[in-house]
């Protein structure tokens, strides 16, 4: 009998050992040049972190790195020949919605995994959902939804702004969601745009107490910095993609104060994120990012499921993914039926710590949040 479950244990070992070292070929498409470049160089450089704190568990998850240069066409082009000529198992990486509407839908229709580490259109969580497509950081709405129900508090007339683009229709439609009180004014600015004078000038005759603005990358940066200069003065909020690590160095002092909303903040107290943020640090010199936190969880997603079953597998692969049976660096976090984040979201504020401008978390928006579009998807 002893002999009997020495051996059967041995071949559990074996088999888990094999599932582990099944090889994965992962491509990543991101933005690594131009006004995104931060957003993107921050997923990549997390998501690496990851599968070198893996150590062995992810020495067999091959990633493939190409810049798409924030453009569409470039983006389904390097997808077509990672499927094609690479033969990934899965791609990621992808920071802007426009990009992941023109990738993802063919890319899963081919039979490939697609896993997001940043963006979250709301088709892709409803009606276009995918059994092969997960979104391991939110949907669009979802940090917009928590400063709507955070500005409930301290503001009733608020001026909301966004650009012309799939995120930005998620953002104002997610603030709008919750927020009850009066719009006096409803922008949707040029994506990649420089010069807000227009816009500020329309706040400051709006008789808004309080503006709300979702402008990532070098977008916040400029807005951010002339508003500042303007002397308008009505208090600023937005979601961390507006006020997020890799963009507060180069807005400087006109952060401090403003209110922002995201799942992850480097002053979680869990273990996972306290390694997480001390290891980044060591490795790039930097704070880390909510960008580069997403994409740490998706590699470590990716770690978890490939020492459980096969890519080859793909139901089997799929299932793994679904358990999300890893350390989060924002504590807890589940899939829902449409394969999106179940997870808190925290009000946080931009603050000093010596010479380096960062956020602390000051409130919780959500506990447990869910995404509006789930009914529309068809998994379950």
């Amino acid at each position: 009998m002893k002999k009997l479950i020495a051996a059967s244990l041995a071949a559990l070992a074996m088999s888990v050992s094999v599932a582990s070292a099944e090889p994965i070929k992962v491509g990543m498409i991101t933005t690594l040049s131009g006004g995104g470049a931060g957003l993107g160089v921050d997923a990549r450089d997390g998501f690496m972190l990851a599968l070198k704190n893996a150590g062995d568990a992810a020495a067999e998850i091959e990633v493939i790195t190409e810049d798409d240069g924030q453009k569409p066409e470039l983006a389904v082009q390097i997808a077509d020949k990672m499927i094609q000529s690479d033969q990934v198992d899965l791609l990621t990486g992808i920071i802007w919605s426009n990009l992941a509407m023109a990738v993802v839908p063919s890319a899963v229709a081919q039979g490939k995994f697609y896993l997001s580490v940043n963006a979250g259109p709301s088709p892709l969580a409803g009606a276009q959902c995918h059994e092969n497509y997960f979104n391991v950081a939110y949907q669009n709405d979802n940090f917009h939804e928590a400063m709507g129900q955070y500005a409930n508090e301290d503001y009733s007339k608020t001026f909301i702004m966004a650009p012309n683009y799939p995120a930005g229709t998620d953002a104002l439609t997610g603030f709008k969601r919750f927020y009850k009180g009066e719009l006096t004014g409803e922008v949707y600015t040029q994506l990649g745009q420089t010069d807000y004078a227009a816009e500020i000038a329309q706040i400051r005759a709006s008789g808004a107490d309080s503006v709300f603005m979702f402008l990532p990358g070098g977008m916040g940066i400029a807005f951010t910095k002339q508003y500042s200069q303007s002397g308008v003065g009505i208090p600023l909020m937005g979601p961390a993609f507006s006020f997020s690590q890799d963009v507060l160095g180069a807005i400087g002092d006109a952060a401090l104060g403003v209110k922002n909303s995201a799942s992850w903040s480097h002053d979680l107290d869990n273990e996972a994120n306290a390694k997480f943020v001390e290891t980044f640090q060591a490795e790039y010199g930097r704070l880390p990012s909510v960008y580069a936190a997403q994409a740490y969880d998706t590699a470590n997603l990716i770690v978890s499921a490939a020492g459980k079953a096969s890519v080859a597998d793909a139901e089997a692969f799929r299932a793994a993914l679904k358990e999300a049976d890893f350390d989060s660096v924002r504590g807890k976090f589940s899939f829902n039926t449409n394969n999106h984040p179940i997870q808190d979201i925290y009000v946080r504020e931009v603050v000093k710590e010596g010479d380096v401008l960062t956020n602390e978390i000051v409130a919780t928006a959500f506990t447990d949040h869910t995404d509006a579009y789930v009914a529309e998807c068809a998994l379950q």
